[in-house]
């Protein structure tokens, strides 16, 4: 399906497959990625806290 690759966002590492970060609204994304954190609760988790996420979602971790 057209457009609808996984991308993660180079500012803020955040996945989408939108052709816009849903989180900073940047359009600087990529294909090219690795790792993958799903954040479910950024208020109780420690690497949440540690990487600076404050909303839930998939995040990469190295882009």
């Amino acid at each position: 399906m057209a457009g609808s690759r996984e991308r993660a966002c180079m500012n803020c590492k955040k996945i989408t497959t939108g052709s816009e970060c849903d989180n900073c609204g940047s359009t600087n994304l990529t294909t090219n990625y690795s790792g993958l954190i799903i954040i479910i609760d950024p208020e109780k988790s420690e690497i949440a806290r540690e990487l600076g996420l404050k909303k839930p979602g998939a995040y990469a971790t190295k882009t």
